[in-house]
């Protein structure tokens, strides 16, 4: 028994040392084993619902994931966690202010601000709308089967009040402007109520979407003037309606198989593979229309040269996308809000390189004055 004993405490006493003999970077083995256990556990997976682990983000649908349970189907519905639709219809209208602003000055912050709160209401109206009419057809689609009225999270009657609230958030900010531009914003409602309709009956529903989502090219200008300039409000509406044309084709191309099966209709499958030769006409015509509205509005070298810019991109997009690759379609359109970003700090900058007009220079001077008396 002694025996017995006697080796057990020897190996005991061989086990220690050797756990204590320097290992790596001179730790002692035991406390390397120690740490090595400790990392893998810190490397493992949370388990589901746990905190530990999660990381902070700002994006779009990080915040609509973190909202309230109840409230995050309503965000998903008016597209929250997809900004890229209310960028695209933002746009526009930053152009039409910027090119509306006196030579010499920026853009009317107020107006650019205004324009945003009712780009978001706006697009989140005519997402609800849309996913209304297209309920059926929604579950069909692989892409759009879990939006929240196709998966049930939302029933169409809830959809209904809800866009009875944007629509009237809506239009207490469209009563913040002109008579004139109230007028025009009011008519734009007959375009955001139908264009959800023109895929059932023709293969040119990008072309109405156009007509809806440039609508602020007119009404920017409206609100700063007081009324549209033909001139340039027209190649400017023209143009945005090409754009449109481009990237709602490009974004078409990844439903086309279930839009065949269903019996939607778009340019994606009118165009087919002659899509890009269409694209191209497209990005031409909306570069000629950008130059006629700067040129009617006296813009600088800084506009044409942004202009040059957004035209290259629209080529490279063109050029490179793969039209049966839905993931390329998706990069291809989101790139878009880089395209129009840059018109607008082109009409910004060369906004800025125009000579003041005494009328302008006597406004700056009254404004400074009434900030040095308050």
């Amino acid at each position: 028994m002694l025996r017995f004993g006697g080796a057990g405490l020897a190996r005991g006493l061989r086990a220690v040392r050797s756990a204590w003999l320097p290992g790596p970077r001179g730790l002692p083995l035991a406390l390397v084993r120690t740490a090595g256990a400790s990392g893998a556990r810190e490397r493992r997976a949370p388990a589901p619902g746990t905190q530990r682990g999660r990381t902070l983000s700002l994006s779009a649908a990080a915040v609509v994931n973190s909202a309230p349970r109840p409230l995050q189907p309503y965000l998903r519905l008016m597209r929250l966690d997809k900004p890229i639709g209310t960028w695209l219809l933002y746009l526009p209208c930053t152009w039409s202010i910027g090119l509306a602003a006196d030579p010499g000055c920026f853009p009317d912050w107020y107006m650019l601000s205004l324009f945003g709160t009712g780009a978001i209401l706006m697009r989140g109206a005519g997402c609800t709308i849309n996913d209304m009419w297209d309920r059926d057809f929604d579950k069909k689609v692989m892409r759009t089967a879990n939006r929240p009225i196709a998966a049930g999270d939302i029933s169409t009657f809830q959809a209904f009040v809800f866009l009875g609230g944007q629509l009237t958030l809506a239009l207490g900010v469209l009563l913040c402007l002109n008579y004139y531009s109230i007028a025009m914003g009011a008519a734009s409602l007959l375009l955001v109520v139908t264009y959800p309709l023109m895929k059932r009956v023709t293969f040119w529903p990008q072309l109405a979407l156009g007509l809806t989502f440039n609508w602020g090219a007119l009404l920017g200008w409206s609100a700063v003037k007081g009324s549209c300039d033909p001139a340039v409000c027209l190649p400017l509406y023209f143009s945005g309606v090409m754009w449109t044309l481009i990237y709602d084709t490009v974004y078409a191309h990844q439903d086309k198989k279930d839009d065949a099966l269903i019996g939607l209709k778009s340019t994606a499958l009118l165009f087919r593979e002659d899509t890009k030769q269409w694209l191209s006409g497209f990005a031409v015509a909306m570069v000629g229309a950008l130059s006629l509205a700067g040129a009617n509005s006296g813009q600088t070298i800084p506009y044409y040269a942004a202009v040059a810019m957004v035209g290259a991109h629209l080529a490279h997009q063109i050029y490179t996308v793969d039209i049966h690759r839905a993931k390329d379609c998706w990069d291809k359109f989101t790139s878009n809000r880089t395209a129009g970003l840059l018109l607008f700090l082109g009409i910004v900058l060369g906004n800025l390189c125009k000579e003041k007009t005494e009328e302008a220079k006597e406004a700056a001077a009254t404004r400074l004055e009434s900030e040095q008396t308050s």
